[in-house]
């Protein structure tokens, strides 16, 4: 099996769709010899941020000269981003093995459980020090909760999302994303609603919520932000200055997670981290941001960006499972032209003709492209002084990166 084949059948589990539950995974990695159980992990679950917190974390122990795993989802460019071992993506020929591997156990599983015992199988044959573990979908049934203990629990921002799963108030979701929870602290991201802030707390053996009292921020443009906590100054090439929050939890969660860091190592960690399609600049002239922000959190912290703008041109994709008129309404008060497209090769997708239909309820301006190459034409014809802005999906921001980068570079 080569690795292309491997992305093939890895990709045909997607037949099996999403099961909460933990029964499959541990029956699979039982029969890998539980790789796990010889693993240390900082476990990262929330609805938005997870990706960025991650990064972050994992940026910060390798520059402590730690053997340091990464595991997230989904990926932006290649598959591979999923998998990283001290900054680096899983090698294809490695990655094809382990798939043989986890193939021959003959365990029925989703796509994502198959990905999660891989990379377990990974880490350990790397032998790493600490493993940063996202998770997918909650929390409680989640795949990656399958380990018994971790060094720290982290809850980013909660947010409505997948509430057919997850449940429909922000207690309920809170409470699933809590199920990550065990034995070691649990770092709260510092601005998280009250309703789900107490329910993280509730489930808290120890709770560690940052101090906002003790943050200083200093400058926050498109280019990152810069800021004092705690009497020690920080800055991130991450834009948006909803990473200063991140940022926070990050630092919190080194401060506590029992592994000995220096503080040169969390301010060069989180100064460094950078991950593709979080108000990622493209340009600078034009200014072309791309973001894969698709929820309500996430849109108020683009709207947050956005405002600081004028004569925005705005290229949009979105998946038809998402609240996108809310997600509209928050974001498109800020644009003053929208053009929107399909996303390519995915069943969720909401067509470009629907989503403008809901985009002209908040913009008046809005047009139809066929292709993510005429999308960038038209909006180019029409930048006046004024920057593009591309969201409203991961899979889109995925899909139309390349293109951005070869047009404006």
């Amino acid at each position: 099996m080569n690795y292309n084949e491997a992305l093939n059948y890895i990709h045909s589990l997607l037949v099996f769709g999403s099961k909460p539950g933990l029964e499959r995974i541990s029956e699979l990695l039982n029969k890998l010899g539980n790789p796990q159980d010889d693993l240390k992990f900082i476990h990262v679950a929330g609805t938005n941020g997870k990706g960025s917190v991650c990064t972050m974390l994992s940026n910060i122990y390798m520059k402590a000269g730690l053997k340091t795993g990464l595991y997230t989802s989904p990926y932006v460019v290649d598959f591979r981003e999923r998998i990283q071992f001290n900054g680096e993506y899983i090698e294809k020929d490695i990655l094809a093995e382990l798939c043989k591997q986890v193939k021959n156990t003959n365990v029925v599983v989703t796509e994502f459980e198959f990905i999660t015992a891989m990379a377990m199988l990974y880490f350990k044959y790397k032998k790493c020090d600490i493993v940063i573990l996202e998770t997918g979908l909650g929390g409680r049934f989640d795949a990656t909760n399958v380990i018994k203990e971790n060094l720290a629990s982290v809850i980013t921002r909660i947010d409505f999302d997948h509430t057919a799963y997850l449940g429909d108030t922000l207690e309920k979701i809170a409470m699933e994303k809590s199920g990550i929870i065990k034995n070691g602290p649990t770092i709260c991201y510092p601005l998280q609603e009250k309703q789900a802030e107490e329910t993280i707390k509730a489930y808290s053996k120890k709770f560690v919520l940052p101090n906002t009292d003790n943050l200083e921020i200093l400058n926050s443009d498109d280019f990152g932000n810069r800021f004092i906590y705690n009497n020690e100054e920080y800055k991130t090439t991450l834009s948006g200055e909803h990473q200063i929050y991140n940022a926070l939890t990050v630092i919190e969660t080194v401060k506590t997670a029992g592994v000995s860091v220096s503080q040169n190592h969390i301010t060069e960690g989180i100064a460094s981290a950078s991950i593709p399609a979080r108000l990622e600049v493209i340009s600078e002239k034009p200014l072309v941001v791309l973001d894969g922000a698709h929820n309500q959190n996430g849109g108020k912290a683009l709207a947050d960006f956005l405002k600081k703008h004028k004569n925005v041109v705005a290229i949009m994709g979105m998946m038809a499972d998402k609240d996108c008129d809310s997600f509209l309404e928050t974001t498109l008060p800020f644009v003053k032209r929208v053009i929107t497209v399909t996303v390519k090769e995915n069943p969720r997708t909401m067509s470009a003709e629907d989503l403008a239909t809901l985009a002209r309820k908040h913009c008046e301006d809005v047009l139809v492209a066929n292709s993510y190459k005429e999308a960038i034409e038209i909006a180019v014809q029409n930048l006046k002084e004024g920057p593009l802005f591309v969201f409203g999906s991961l899979y889109l921001a995925g899909g139309i990166r390349d293109d951005l980068i070869s047009y404006f570079k």
